[in-house]
């Protein structure tokens, strides 16, 4: 569920690429997964750095693989389906099964913010 107090941010398209939470006299940034991607988490920039940080991280990064560690220790490495402050939604890639049309994939969904269950492959 994302926090009442995060301050969404736009590009220029319109498409959002994250929050900004209002931290003393500065922000700290979140991106689409609700991850601090602040430059020193928990020290706050300047609202114009926050802007530039975000814009220029994109969305990209949701493209990528990632690696899912599951609670038995196993690790599957995954794409991300679905992003949102309802949750994020990843399925299965091995051997880039996710980019197969019509494959059955294993789909795990995950809270938001995702935790360190979920990393970069």
């Amino acid at each position: 569920m994302l926090p009442a107090d995060w301050i969404e941010h736009r590009r220029g398209d319109g498409e959002l690429v994250g929050w900004m939470l209002a931290d003393g006299d500065g922000f700290r940034v979140y991106d689409l997964l609700g991850r601090e991607r602040t430059p020193a988490p928990g020290d706050p920039i300047d609202w114009l750095a926050a802007e530039e940080l975000l814009d220029g991280l994109g969305i990209g990064y949701l493209a990528d693989r990632w690696t899912l560690h599951l609670v038995d220790g196993t690790r599957r490495p995954v794409r991300i389906a679905e992003a949102s402050p309802r949750g994020v939604t990843v399925v299965a890639d091995e051997y880039g099964a996710a980019s197969a049309v019509g494959a059955v994939l294993d789909r795990y969904r995950l809270p938001f913010p995702v935790t360190d269950e979920l990393s970069p492959h």
